[in-house]
Protein backbone atom coordinates (compact mmCIF):
# COMPACT_ATOMS: atom_id res chain seq x y z
CA UNK A 1 0.00 0.00 0.00
CA UNK A 2 2.88 2.32 0.74
CA UNK A 3 4.87 1.36 -2.90
CA UNK A 4 1.43 2.02 -4.40
CA UNK A 5 0.80 5.50 -2.93
CA UNK A 6 4.63 6.73 -3.37
CA UNK A 7 4.89 5.90 -6.81
CA UNK A 8 2.10 7.85 -8.24
CA UNK A 9 3.04 10.69 -6.06
CA UNK A 10 6.48 10.98 -7.14
CA UNK A 11 5.22 11.13 -10.92
CA UNK A 12 2.04 13.53 -10.27
CA UNK A 13 4.21 16.41 -8.19
CA UNK A 14 7.11 16.90 -10.71
CA UNK A 15 4.63 18.18 -12.87
CA UNK A 16 3.20 21.30 -10.89
CA UNK A 17 6.62 22.36 -10.73
CA UNK A 18 7.62 22.22 -14.19
CA UNK A 19 4.46 24.60 -14.83
CA UNK A 20 5.47 26.81 -11.88
CA UNK A 21 8.96 27.30 -13.45
CA UNK A 22 7.86 27.76 -16.58
CA UNK A 23 4.68 30.08 -15.71
CA UNK A 24 7.19 32.28 -13.66
CA UNK A 25 9.29 32.31 -16.84
CA UNK A 26 6.59 33.26 -18.81
CA UNK A 27 5.44 35.65 -16.54
CA UNK A 28 8.70 37.07 -16.22
CA UNK A 29 9.45 37.44 -19.51
CA UNK A 30 5.93 39.06 -20.17
CA UNK A 31 6.77 41.63 -17.55
CA UNK A 32 10.01 42.34 -18.25
CA UNK A 33 8.81 42.63 -22.40
CA UNK A 34 5.86 44.77 -20.95
CA UNK A 35 7.86 47.07 -18.80
CA UNK A 36 10.38 47.47 -21.91
CA UNK A 37 7.78 48.59 -24.42
CA UNK A 38 6.20 51.38 -22.28
CA UNK A 39 9.79 52.08 -21.02
CA UNK A 40 10.92 52.60 -24.78
CA UNK A 41 7.79 53.94 -25.37
CA UNK A 42 8.04 56.45 -22.79
CA UNK A 43 12.00 57.35 -23.61
CA UNK A 44 11.39 58.16 -27.22
CA UNK A 45 8.07 60.17 -26.03
CA UNK A 46 10.04 62.31 -24.43
CA UNK A 47 12.78 62.67 -26.63
CA UNK A 48 10.94 63.71 -29.53
CA UNK A 49 8.97 66.03 -27.12
CA UNK A 50 12.52 67.81 -25.47
CA UNK A 51 13.10 68.28 -29.75
CA UNK A 52 9.83 69.69 -30.44
CA UNK A 53 10.60 71.59 -27.37
CA UNK A 54 14.21 73.23 -28.30
CA UNK A 55 12.96 73.78 -31.77
CA UNK A 56 9.91 75.43 -30.72
CA UNK A 57 11.96 77.72 -28.41
CA UNK A 58 14.83 78.57 -30.80
CA UNK A 59 12.14 79.56 -33.37
CA UNK A 60 10.52 81.52 -30.59
CA UNK A 61 14.10 83.23 -29.70
CA UNK A 62 14.42 83.69 -33.11
CA UNK A 63 11.06 85.22 -33.71
CA UNK A 64 11.46 87.63 -30.85
CA UNK A 65 14.46 88.82 -32.03
CA UNK A 66 13.76 89.31 -35.41
CA UNK A 67 10.82 90.93 -33.85
CA UNK A 68 12.19 93.50 -31.40
CA UNK A 69 15.00 94.39 -33.94
CA UNK A 70 11.87 95.39 -36.95
CA UNK A 71 10.35 97.62 -34.31
CA UNK A 72 13.51 99.16 -33.06
CA UNK A 73 14.39 99.97 -36.55
CA UNK A 74 11.16 101.71 -37.00
CA UNK A 75 11.25 103.58 -34.06
CA UNK A 76 14.86 104.42 -35.39
CA UNK A 77 14.61 107.82 -36.38
CA UNK A 78 13.68 108.64 -32.55
CA UNK A 79 15.86 106.27 -30.40
CA UNK A 80 18.81 105.94 -32.58
CA UNK A 81 19.64 103.00 -32.16
CA UNK A 82 19.33 100.63 -34.73
CA UNK A 83 21.01 101.79 -38.11
CA UNK A 84 19.61 99.86 -40.97
CA UNK A 85 17.75 96.33 -41.48
CA UNK A 86 21.02 94.27 -42.17
CA UNK A 87 22.37 95.28 -38.71
CA UNK A 88 19.41 94.43 -36.09
CA UNK A 89 21.25 91.20 -34.82
CA UNK A 90 24.23 92.30 -34.92
CA UNK A 91 23.76 95.36 -33.36
CA UNK A 92 22.09 93.34 -30.63
CA UNK A 93 25.53 91.81 -29.79
CA UNK A 94 28.24 94.06 -31.02
CA UNK A 95 30.68 97.11 -28.93
CA UNK A 96 29.36 100.49 -28.40
CA UNK A 97 30.85 102.52 -31.05
CA UNK A 98 34.05 104.36 -29.79
CA UNK A 99 33.82 107.85 -28.88
CA UNK A 100 35.62 110.64 -30.96
CA UNK A 101 38.24 111.76 -28.52
CA UNK A 102 39.53 108.09 -28.45
CA UNK A 103 39.95 108.30 -31.94
CA UNK A 104 41.96 111.65 -32.32
CA UNK A 105 43.94 110.30 -29.20
CA UNK A 106 44.67 106.62 -31.55
CA UNK A 107 45.50 109.41 -34.76
CA UNK A 108 48.24 110.90 -32.52
CA UNK A 109 49.78 107.49 -33.32
CA UNK A 110 49.68 107.88 -36.94
CA UNK A 111 52.93 109.87 -38.37
CA UNK A 112 53.59 111.55 -41.78
CA UNK A 113 56.70 109.20 -42.90
CA UNK A 114 58.36 112.24 -44.62
CA UNK A 115 57.19 114.69 -42.12
CA UNK A 116 58.09 113.08 -39.00
CA UNK A 117 55.11 114.18 -37.14
CA UNK A 118 51.92 112.61 -36.31
CA UNK A 119 48.80 113.80 -38.25
CA UNK A 120 46.88 115.37 -35.53
CA UNK A 121 49.84 117.69 -34.15
CA UNK A 122 50.76 118.67 -37.84
CA UNK A 123 47.04 119.90 -38.07
CA UNK A 124 46.57 117.13 -41.21
CA UNK A 125 43.02 115.83 -39.35
CA UNK A 126 40.40 117.67 -40.84
CA UNK A 127 37.69 116.09 -38.93
CA UNK A 128 36.64 112.76 -37.33
CA UNK A 129 33.04 111.59 -37.73
CA UNK A 130 31.38 108.39 -36.03
CA UNK A 131 28.86 106.66 -36.87
CA UNK A 132 26.46 104.66 -34.30
CA UNK A 133 26.97 101.45 -36.16
CA UNK A 134 31.13 102.00 -35.47
CA UNK A 135 31.96 103.50 -38.96
CA UNK A 136 34.67 105.82 -38.61
CA UNK A 137 35.14 108.29 -41.31
CA UNK A 138 38.25 110.72 -41.34
CA UNK A 139 39.25 113.22 -43.13
CA UNK A 140 42.84 114.13 -43.48
CA UNK A 141 44.67 116.96 -45.81
CA UNK A 142 47.75 116.02 -47.60
CA UNK A 143 50.04 118.82 -48.65
CA UNK A 144 49.90 118.08 -52.53
CA UNK A 145 46.80 116.18 -54.32
CA UNK A 146 49.10 113.67 -55.53
CA UNK A 147 51.31 113.05 -52.47
CA UNK A 148 53.23 109.86 -53.44
CA UNK A 149 52.84 108.89 -49.51
CA UNK A 150 48.50 109.23 -49.72
CA UNK A 151 48.72 105.47 -50.29
CA UNK A 152 50.55 104.79 -47.15
CA UNK A 153 49.19 107.52 -44.95
CA UNK A 154 45.48 105.80 -45.72
CA UNK A 155 46.71 102.27 -44.61
CA UNK A 156 48.10 103.43 -41.62
CA UNK A 157 45.16 105.42 -40.81
CA UNK A 158 43.25 102.46 -41.43
CA UNK A 159 45.09 99.90 -39.71
CA UNK A 160 45.36 101.87 -36.37
CA UNK A 161 41.30 102.51 -36.23
CA UNK A 162 40.23 99.30 -36.90
CA UNK A 163 42.03 98.09 -33.51
CA UNK A 164 39.75 100.29 -31.44
CA UNK A 165 36.83 98.14 -30.08
CA UNK A 166 33.65 98.97 -31.71
CA UNK A 167 34.96 99.92 -35.01
CA UNK A 168 33.38 97.87 -37.64
CA UNK A 169 35.01 100.28 -40.43
CA UNK A 170 36.97 102.73 -41.52
CA UNK A 171 36.21 105.62 -44.11
CA UNK A 172 39.43 107.85 -44.79
CA UNK A 173 38.80 110.94 -47.08
CA UNK A 174 41.60 112.88 -48.65
CA UNK A 175 41.70 116.46 -49.49
CA UNK A 176 44.48 119.08 -50.85
CA UNK A 177 45.77 121.84 -47.99
CA UNK A 178 45.32 125.58 -48.69
CA UNK A 179 48.43 127.32 -49.11
CA UNK A 180 48.01 129.05 -45.80
CA UNK A 181 47.95 125.23 -44.02
CA UNK A 182 50.58 123.93 -46.32
CA UNK A 183 52.60 126.79 -44.85
CA UNK A 184 51.81 126.40 -40.84
CA UNK A 185 52.68 122.55 -41.83
CA UNK A 186 55.60 122.90 -43.00
CA UNK A 187 56.61 125.45 -40.13
CA UNK A 188 55.61 122.74 -37.64
CA UNK A 189 57.52 119.93 -39.32
CA UNK A 190 60.91 122.21 -39.69
CA UNK A 191 60.47 122.80 -35.83
CA UNK A 192 60.47 119.08 -34.78
CA UNK A 193 63.41 118.46 -37.14
CA UNK A 194 65.37 120.76 -35.30
CA UNK A 195 64.28 118.70 -31.99
CA UNK A 196 65.19 115.45 -33.82
CA UNK A 197 68.67 116.80 -35.79
CA UNK A 198 71.10 113.83 -35.54
CA UNK A 199 73.58 114.56 -33.05
CA UNK A 200 76.72 115.71 -33.94
CA UNK A 201 80.32 117.27 -33.39
CA UNK A 202 78.97 120.55 -35.04
CA UNK A 203 78.30 122.89 -32.61
CA UNK A 204 75.43 125.37 -32.91
CA UNK A 205 77.95 128.54 -34.20
CA UNK A 206 78.90 127.14 -37.04
CA UNK A 207 77.54 128.24 -39.92
CA UNK A 208 76.88 125.80 -42.38
CA UNK A 209 76.40 126.27 -46.20
CA UNK A 210 75.67 123.84 -48.64
CA UNK A 211 77.15 124.68 -52.25
CA UNK A 212 74.56 122.98 -54.31
CA UNK A 213 73.12 122.91 -57.99
CA UNK A 214 70.47 121.27 -60.22
CA UNK A 215 72.82 119.92 -62.78
CA UNK A 216 76.63 118.45 -62.57
CA UNK A 217 79.63 120.58 -64.93
CA UNK A 218 78.30 123.98 -63.21
CA UNK A 219 81.73 124.07 -61.13
CA UNK A 220 80.47 123.34 -57.25
CA UNK A 221 83.86 121.32 -56.23
CA UNK A 222 85.78 123.64 -57.87
CA UNK A 223 83.49 126.83 -56.06
CA UNK A 224 83.87 124.88 -52.65
CA UNK A 225 87.17 124.45 -53.09
CA UNK A 226 88.71 127.84 -53.59
CA UNK A 227 85.53 129.49 -51.53
CA UNK A 228 86.75 127.46 -48.30
CA UNK A 229 90.38 128.54 -48.94
CA UNK A 230 89.22 132.00 -49.42
CA UNK A 231 87.65 132.11 -46.59
CA UNK A 232 91.01 130.57 -44.44
CA UNK A 233 92.68 132.79 -45.80
CA UNK A 234 90.52 135.85 -43.76
CA UNK A 235 91.61 133.68 -40.66
CA UNK A 236 88.54 131.27 -40.52
CA UNK A 237 88.18 127.76 -39.97
CA UNK A 238 86.37 125.99 -42.43
CA UNK A 239 85.33 122.70 -41.97
CA UNK A 240 84.15 121.04 -46.11
CA UNK A 241 82.25 118.17 -46.17
CA UNK A 242 82.91 116.08 -50.23
CA UNK A 243 79.34 115.25 -49.97
CA UNK A 244 79.37 113.69 -53.62
CA UNK A 245 80.11 110.26 -52.63
CA UNK A 246 80.20 109.86 -56.10
CA UNK A 247 81.78 111.87 -57.67
CA UNK A 248 84.56 113.22 -54.94
CA UNK A 249 87.66 115.44 -55.89
CA UNK A 250 88.13 117.41 -53.38
CA UNK A 251 90.85 115.69 -51.96
CA UNK A 252 92.94 116.21 -55.92
CA UNK A 253 91.46 119.83 -56.31
CA UNK A 254 93.00 121.32 -52.41
CA UNK A 255 95.87 118.52 -53.16
CA UNK A 256 95.24 116.01 -50.02
CA UNK A 257 96.08 112.79 -50.09
CA UNK A 258 96.25 111.64 -46.67
CA UNK A 259 94.44 108.72 -45.12
CA UNK A 260 91.43 109.28 -42.30
CA UNK A 261 92.43 108.34 -38.95
CA UNK A 262 89.73 107.31 -36.33
CA UNK A 263 90.48 107.90 -32.71
CA UNK A 264 87.97 107.19 -29.80
CA UNK A 265 85.29 105.96 -32.28
CA UNK A 266 85.75 109.13 -34.70
CA UNK A 267 87.33 109.57 -37.69
CA UNK A 268 89.74 113.06 -37.44
CA UNK A 269 89.32 115.13 -40.81
CA UNK A 270 92.55 115.46 -42.72
CA UNK A 271 93.69 119.33 -41.69
CA UNK A 272 95.49 121.85 -44.17
CA UNK A 273 96.89 125.09 -43.35
CA UNK A 274 96.20 127.83 -44.72
CA UNK A 275 97.70 130.77 -43.28
CA UNK A 276 96.20 132.47 -41.48
CA UNK A 277 93.12 129.97 -41.00
CA UNK A 278 92.83 126.51 -41.85
CA UNK A 279 90.73 123.74 -43.78
CA UNK A 280 89.42 120.67 -42.00
CA UNK A 281 88.50 118.50 -45.36
CA UNK A 282 86.59 114.69 -44.55
CA UNK A 283 85.67 112.85 -48.35
CA UNK A 284 84.99 109.69 -49.71
CA UNK A 285 88.62 110.43 -51.18
CA UNK A 286 90.33 109.68 -47.87
CA UNK A 287 88.69 106.37 -47.84
CA UNK A 288 88.62 104.90 -51.53
CA UNK A 289 90.90 104.91 -54.57
CA UNK A 290 90.50 107.87 -56.78
CA UNK A 291 89.98 105.51 -59.80
CA UNK A 292 87.33 103.37 -57.67
CA UNK A 293 83.93 103.63 -58.64
CA UNK A 294 81.44 103.61 -55.66
CA UNK A 295 77.94 101.55 -56.32
CA UNK A 296 76.07 102.06 -53.67
CA UNK A 297 72.13 103.20 -53.88
CA UNK A 298 70.46 106.85 -52.61
CA UNK A 299 69.62 105.07 -48.99
CA UNK A 300 73.56 103.94 -48.81
CA UNK A 301 74.98 107.48 -49.75
CA UNK A 302 72.57 109.28 -47.74
CA UNK A 303 74.16 107.23 -44.99
CA UNK A 304 77.44 107.54 -45.87
CA UNK A 305 76.98 111.36 -45.24
CA UNK A 306 75.16 110.88 -41.82
CA UNK A 307 78.49 109.18 -40.53
CA UNK A 308 80.57 112.11 -41.90
CA UNK A 309 78.49 114.38 -39.99
CA UNK A 310 77.68 112.34 -36.44
CA UNK A 311 81.01 109.68 -36.62
CA UNK A 312 83.51 113.03 -37.45
CA UNK A 313 85.04 114.98 -34.37
CA UNK A 314 85.43 118.37 -36.38
CA UNK A 315 86.40 120.21 -33.38
CA UNK A 316 86.17 124.39 -33.46
CA UNK A 317 85.01 125.47 -36.70
CA UNK A 318 83.70 128.99 -38.01
CA UNK A 319 82.26 127.54 -41.39
CA UNK A 320 80.95 124.21 -42.72
CA UNK A 321 81.21 124.15 -46.64
CA UNK A 322 79.33 121.03 -47.96
CA UNK A 323 80.09 119.99 -51.62
CA UNK A 324 76.74 118.81 -52.75
CA UNK A 325 75.96 116.10 -55.00
CA UNK A 326 74.03 117.08 -58.39
CA UNK A 327 70.17 117.12 -58.50
CA UNK A 328 67.86 117.09 -55.25
CA UNK A 329 67.41 113.44 -54.25
CA UNK A 330 68.00 111.42 -50.82
CA UNK A 331 70.73 113.19 -49.77
CA UNK A 332 70.11 116.56 -50.35
CA UNK A 333 66.58 115.83 -48.32
CA UNK A 334 68.62 113.69 -45.69
CA UNK A 335 71.04 116.51 -44.76
CA UNK A 336 67.44 118.85 -44.52
CA UNK A 337 66.43 116.27 -41.92
CA UNK A 338 69.88 116.09 -40.26
CA UNK A 339 71.19 119.58 -40.17
CA UNK A 340 67.97 121.78 -40.77
CA UNK A 341 70.06 125.07 -39.95
CA UNK A 342 72.13 124.33 -43.36
CA UNK A 343 72.07 127.22 -45.66
CA UNK A 344 72.23 127.05 -49.45
CA UNK A 345 74.41 128.59 -51.72
CA UNK A 346 73.40 127.84 -55.63
CA UNK A 347 75.57 128.11 -57.98
CA UNK A 348 74.33 128.35 -61.79
CA UNK A 349 76.27 129.26 -65.13
CA UNK A 350 74.94 132.25 -67.27
CA UNK A 351 72.69 130.13 -70.07
CA UNK A 352 69.42 130.20 -69.25
CA UNK A 353 69.08 126.41 -69.48
CA UNK A 354 71.44 126.24 -66.54
CA UNK A 355 69.66 129.12 -64.30
CA UNK A 356 65.97 126.83 -65.03
CA UNK A 357 67.85 123.91 -63.71
CA UNK A 358 69.77 125.31 -60.60
CA UNK A 359 66.37 126.69 -59.69
CA UNK A 360 65.33 123.38 -58.39
CA UNK A 361 67.81 123.18 -56.49
CA UNK A 362 66.28 126.69 -54.99
CA UNK A 363 62.74 124.77 -54.75
CA UNK A 364 64.01 121.80 -52.92
CA UNK A 365 65.43 124.12 -50.38
CA UNK A 366 62.45 126.04 -49.80
CA UNK A 367 60.55 123.13 -49.76
CA UNK A 368 62.53 121.26 -46.74
CA UNK A 369 62.52 125.22 -45.44
CA UNK A 370 66.36 125.49 -45.81
CA UNK A 371 67.60 129.51 -46.28
CA UNK A 372 68.82 130.37 -49.62
CA UNK A 373 71.76 132.20 -48.22
CA UNK A 374 73.25 133.36 -52.10
CA UNK A 375 73.29 132.53 -55.75
CA UNK A 376 76.83 132.58 -57.48
CA UNK A 377 77.33 132.72 -60.95
CA UNK A 378 80.38 130.74 -62.20
CA UNK A 379 81.73 131.11 -65.52
CA UNK A 380 80.65 134.71 -66.61
CA UNK A 381 82.89 136.06 -68.93
CA UNK A 382 86.12 135.15 -70.11
CA UNK A 383 88.89 137.94 -70.86
CA UNK A 384 91.79 137.08 -73.41
CA UNK A 385 95.45 138.02 -72.77
CA UNK A 386 94.40 141.91 -74.99
CA UNK A 387 91.88 142.39 -72.44
CA UNK A 388 89.05 142.00 -74.31
CA UNK A 389 85.74 139.95 -72.77
CA UNK A 390 84.08 137.19 -74.14
CA UNK A 391 80.68 136.23 -72.99
CA UNK A 392 81.58 132.68 -74.35
CA UNK A 393 77.72 131.06 -72.42
CA UNK A 394 75.88 133.92 -72.68
CA UNK A 395 75.13 136.56 -69.27
CA UNK A 396 72.81 137.48 -66.72
CA UNK A 397 71.80 133.87 -65.49
CA UNK A 398 73.19 134.65 -62.04
CA UNK A 399 71.35 137.94 -61.69
CA UNK A 400 68.17 136.32 -63.19
CA UNK A 401 68.24 133.31 -60.83
CA UNK A 402 69.12 135.40 -57.90
CA UNK A 403 66.15 137.83 -58.68
CA UNK A 404 63.72 135.49 -59.42
CA UNK A 405 64.46 133.30 -55.93
CA UNK A 406 64.63 136.63 -54.04
CA UNK A 407 68.14 135.64 -52.57
CA UNK A 408 71.13 138.39 -53.18
CA UNK A 409 74.19 137.71 -55.85
CA UNK A 410 77.10 137.12 -54.14
CA UNK A 411 79.18 137.50 -56.97
CA UNK A 412 80.23 136.02 -61.03
CA UNK A 413 83.51 134.38 -61.25
CA UNK A 414 84.80 134.54 -64.59
CA UNK A 415 86.02 132.01 -66.81
CA UNK A 416 89.35 131.30 -66.51
CA UNK A 417 91.41 128.57 -68.09
CA UNK A 418 93.68 128.84 -64.91
CA UNK A 419 90.87 127.48 -62.71
CA UNK A 420 90.98 124.18 -64.33
CA UNK A 421 94.32 123.71 -64.42
CA UNK A 422 95.33 124.99 -60.11
CA UNK A 423 92.87 122.24 -59.82
CA UNK A 424 94.03 119.78 -61.43
CA UNK A 425 98.04 120.38 -59.88
CA UNK A 426 96.36 120.47 -56.32
CA UNK A 427 96.52 123.98 -56.35
CA UNK A 428 93.91 126.14 -55.33
CA UNK A 429 93.93 129.44 -57.59
CA UNK A 430 93.14 131.04 -54.29
CA UNK A 431 96.34 129.57 -52.93
CA UNK A 432 98.31 130.46 -55.55
CA UNK A 433 97.23 133.45 -57.88
CA UNK A 434 95.93 137.17 -57.78
CA UNK A 435 93.57 136.39 -61.07
CA UNK A 436 90.64 138.02 -61.88
CA UNK A 437 88.97 134.62 -60.92
CA UNK A 438 90.81 134.53 -57.73
CA UNK A 439 89.71 137.97 -56.95
CA UNK A 440 86.51 136.95 -57.47
CA UNK A 441 86.58 134.38 -54.89
CA UNK A 442 88.27 136.60 -52.39
CA UNK A 443 85.48 139.18 -52.96
CA UNK A 444 82.75 136.45 -52.33
CA UNK A 445 84.25 135.29 -49.41
CA UNK A 446 84.23 138.89 -47.91
CA UNK A 447 80.62 139.50 -48.93
CA UNK A 448 79.73 135.84 -47.23
CA UNK A 449 81.60 136.83 -43.88
CA UNK A 450 80.45 140.34 -43.57
CA UNK A 451 76.81 140.77 -44.91
CA UNK A 452 75.35 137.23 -46.09
CA UNK A 453 76.52 134.57 -43.89
CA UNK A 454 78.83 136.15 -41.41
CA UNK A 455 79.80 133.95 -38.24
CA UNK A 456 77.47 133.57 -35.25
CA UNK A 457 78.82 135.32 -32.73
CA UNK A 458 79.44 138.64 -34.87
CA UNK A 459 75.73 138.09 -36.18
CA UNK A 460 74.15 139.68 -33.01
CA UNK A 461 73.52 143.77 -33.06
CA UNK A 462 76.09 144.60 -30.40
CA UNK A 463 78.67 142.72 -32.82
CA UNK A 464 78.03 144.99 -35.16
CA UNK A 465 77.33 147.75 -33.43
CA UNK A 466 80.77 147.41 -31.92
CA UNK A 467 82.06 146.65 -35.81
CA UNK A 468 80.71 150.06 -36.77
CA UNK A 469 82.07 152.15 -33.98
CA UNK A 470 86.11 150.73 -34.71
CA UNK A 471 85.19 152.04 -38.33
CA UNK A 472 84.39 155.27 -36.79
CA UNK A 473 87.42 155.50 -34.52
CA UNK A 474 89.61 154.37 -37.59
CA UNK A 475 88.86 157.99 -39.14
CA UNK A 476 89.84 161.34 -38.10
CA UNK A 477 87.46 162.09 -35.97
CA UNK A 478 84.11 160.44 -34.37
CA UNK A 479 80.78 161.83 -35.18
CA UNK A 480 77.61 160.65 -35.29
CA UNK A 481 77.91 160.93 -39.40
CA UNK A 482 80.47 158.44 -39.35
CA UNK A 483 78.93 155.66 -36.65
CA UNK A 484 76.13 155.31 -39.64
CA UNK A 485 78.12 155.21 -42.41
Amino acid sequence: MTIIIASPFQVETASPLSWTVDGVASLLSWTVDGVASPLSWTVDGVASLLSWTVDGVASLLSWTVDGVASLLWQLYPALQVIPSPSARVKCMWTEAPPKEVSVWEALHSVVDPELGDDLVDLGMIRSVDVATDGTVTVAVALTVAGCPLRSQIRSDVERRLKALPGVSSVVVKTVEMSSDERRLVMERARYKARERAVETDIVSTVRVLAVASGKGGVGKSSVTANLGVALARRGFTVGILDADIWGFSIPRMLGMSARLEAREGKMIPVVKEVSPGRLKVISMGFLAGEDRAIMWRGLVLNRAVQQFLQDVRWGEMDYLLIDMPPGTGDIQMGLARMLPRTEMLIVTTPPLAAQKVASRAADMARRGYLRVAAVIENMSAFTCEHGQSYQLFGSGGGARLAEEIGAPLAGSVPLDPALSSAGDSGIPITLSGTSAAAQAFFDIAAKLSAEISPPVEMAGCTARLLGLMEKAVDTSAVTPANLLT
